[in-house]
């Protein structure tokens, strides 16, 4: 098995996850999208509805009134965001995700103590899960498109890549102080202490960053729903990609480990 064969792996992989979570998300999480558009649409729209200069009788903007919303003045439709778009976004992040998931499978491959490929390939799955999907999310939750200011996108961006980027280096860190401990300590005690070493640091890390907190009056329970979702799509895809490049992993393992008897029966012979 070589890095080639993992990286192939990978990628099948991750379009399989990326195409999962693309159901989920289309299913559990666009229609939270839709009503927090909603929201924000009702609220802009509040005060147009009513006349000016004590008029009573509402009335209509000029771009309603020639037959069209504001939903329509985007270059890409709604409808085509949570279909096409949507997928295409899932597909892509899952294949990447996939092919660089495969390929620290197969460095890792012989160096997480006695694991085979099957197990050092799921607890690189695992470990990608909880460092770059689980950690970053609960310091900076995802938020809909009503939620936060356009000026401070760019600052929000940055410090959730930032918080990411130092959760992911942490993990690795941790991953490889457990393993030389390992042979000191045993293997159940070195895990314990490079899980204790990982939570400190992003623990005090994220208690250093600044929190983002720009939800302002936003319904509770839409933000809550949507955030819900957002985190069951992210496990869905690490959970489809874990599962489904342990499963490439071990069948190649398998049929290695047949042929490799094989020869050497004949050889005996």
């Amino acid at each position: 098995m070589n890095p080639r064969t993992f990286l192939v792996h990978g990628l099948i992989a991750g379009l399989v996850a990326g195409f999962a979570a693309f159901l989920v998300a289309h299913v559990v999480a666009e229609p939270q999208i839709d009503a927090a558009i909603a929201l924000e649409e009702t609220a802009s729209a509040g005060p147009a509805e009513h006349g000016h200069d004590g008029d009573t009788a509402p009335h209509a903007h000029d771009d309603e009134a020639e037959g069209h919303s504001h939903g329509e003045e985007a270059e890409v439709s709604r409808g085509t965001q949570s279909t096409w778009g949507l997928a295409t976004g899932t597909i892509l992040l899952g294949t990447v995700l996939g092919g660089a998931t495969a390929l620290a499978a197969a460095f890792a491959l012989g160096r997480l103590g006695s694991l085979g490929p099957r197990g050092s390939t799921a607890v690189v799955a695992l470990v990608g899960f909880v460092a770059t999907g689980l950690v970053p999310f609960l310091k900076y939750p995802s938020t809909p498109p009503a939620v936060g200011s356009g000026d401070t996108i760019g600052e929000r961006t940055a410090l959730y890549f930032g918080f990411w980027a130092v959760s992911l280096v942490a993990a690795i860190v941790a991953v490889v102080v457990a393993r030389r401990l390992a042979d000191r300590l045993g293997g159940f005690e070195a895990v314990v202490l490079g899980a204790l070493g990982y939570l400190v640091v992003v623990v005090a890390v994220g208690l250093a960053l600044p929190t983002v907190d720009e939800v302002g009056d936003f319904p509770a329970d839409t933000l809550w729903y949507f955030r819900r979702e957002s985190l069951v799509t992210v496990a869905v895809l690490w959970a489809v990609l874990g599962v489904v490049l342990t499963g490439l992993v071990g069948r190649d393992a398998d049929r290695a480990m047949h042929d490799r008897r094989r020869r050497e029966a004949a050889a005996a012979l």
